[in-house]
């Protein structure tokens, strides 16, 4: 008997010391293979986002699936590609004016003239750029020599973008044969539980995207009047870029306003001042009306959740958490709401059975005066006398 229990201890200490290496080994696995993962994730977002849009051209235009996937895949570049244009042309333009310019301004900065001397003047700078002129030669050096990097990750960045377009690509066109098949190895109840759980998925994600960018529309939007207003050049494009930034959570509005105030502040200290108070209270009216209102509506999440799951995600995972944390945390919900309540039901039917074949003598709901004393049934057709009436 010893010898038995010995083995069992054994075996169970096997299987933990198993269960451990195997759960070591998948993170490890999951750290090196994180970068390749982390596309994955990020194409299925957009494969899930960009699947009801090729469902529909499907339908109405192109039967075939790879075909109707590359042109709504052709038509997103496009649009892509033409923001690109309207936000790059303006801002090579001004650079090369720029250029233009800067020894004329270096000059003038150097005799303490012009709009950057007068800055430079005011705020004493000009005194000790002279003084620590060596030490920002040293890190001008140090920024030149960082160039080789920024370049090798620009070239990671372009060749993660172009992984994902793939990735993505073929995830739509091969999503339907992948359900048809997950589902089929499902079967029955289970089959309809996960098609459903996924279609509220999808419409969570789906939700989530139309959410931000009316968000970032009407962030824009506002921008581009105040800055119109107050007189600042390429005020359409520098709205364009603040809502583009404004899609990223968190940091995306004040990255906006950095840009629109510098901008602002370039033109005039009016104009500055203007618009770092315009976005002071946009970002105030985003947080607490915009944000809660229409992503409470698009994902069906309260307004802390959203946040709590943002800040979380942000702190974890950096700006790629950021930006999936409200779809997620969307996902977890239906999750919660599709599972949790079944597993109550489902310990609860042998109960409910039960009180379905008691008599009505033992239902706990039956009136105490109504119930036979003997333990047989009331009056009815199925007794076999009548109770006679109570005497007044």
């Amino acid at each position: 008997m010893s010898d038995a229990a010995d083995r069992f201890m054994a075996r169970r200490t096997l299987i933990v010391i198993g269960l451990l290496l195997a759960t070591a080994a998948g993170l490890a696995l999951a750290w090196e293979t994180r970068r390749v993962l982390m596309w994955v994730l990020v194409a299925a977002f957009f494969a899930v986002a960009l699947n009801p849009l090729v469902d529909r051209v499907q339908r109405r235009l192109v039967r075939r699936r790879a075909a109707a996937t590359l042109v709504v895949f052709v038509v997103s570049f496009v649009a892509l590609a033409a923001l690109g244009v309207l936000i790059v042309v303006p801002l090579v333009d001004e650079l090369a004016r720029f250029a233009d310019r800067a020894p004329d301004l270096l000059r003038e900065a150097r005799a303490g003239r012009g709009p950057v001397g007068a800055l430079l003047e005011r705020f004493h700078l000009r005194q000790y750029a002279e003084a620590h002129a060596d030490q920002l030669q040293h890190y001008g050096g140090e920024l030149g020599r960082s160039t080789v990097g920024l370049v090798r990750g620009t070239v990671q960045g372009v060749a993660g973008a172009l992984t994902v377009v793939v990735l993505a690509y073929l995830m739509v066109v091969q999503g339907p044969r992948i359900t048809a098949g997950t589902l089929a190895l499902a079967g029955g109840d289970r089959a309809e539980r996960l098609r459903r759980v996924g279609q509220k998925s999808a419409r969570t994600i789906t939700g989530y995207l139309s959410g931000n960018l009316l968000i970032s529309l009407i962030c824009g939007l506002a921008t581009f009047v105040v800055l119109a207003l107050s007189g600042v050049p390429f005020a359409a494009v520098i709205a364009l870029l603040v809502a583009i930034a404004d899609l990223i959570p968190l940091v995306g509005a004040t990255l906006g306003a950095v840009v629109a105030g510098g901008a602002g502040f370039l033109h005039s200290p009016t104009a500055g001042v203007v618009v770092l108070v315009f976005f002071v209270v946009y970002q105030q009216v985003e947080n607490h009306l915009l944000q809660p209102v229409i992503m409470s509506r698009a994902v069906h999440l309260n307004p802390l959740t959203v946040l709590v799951s943002v800040l979380l995600a942000a702190e974890v995972g950096g700006l790629l958490g950021a930006l999936l944390a409200i779809p997620v945390a969307g996902i977890a919900q239906i999750l919660l709401r599709e599972f949790v309540p079944a597993n109550r039901r489902a310990g609860s039917v042998p109960a409910a059975a039960g009180h379905a074949d008691r008599t009505p003598s033992d239902r706990p709901d039956q009136p105490a005066g109504d119930r036979p004393a003997d333990g047989g049934t009331t009056g009815g057709r199925h007794s076999g006398h009548r109770r006679p009436p109570p005497a007044d």
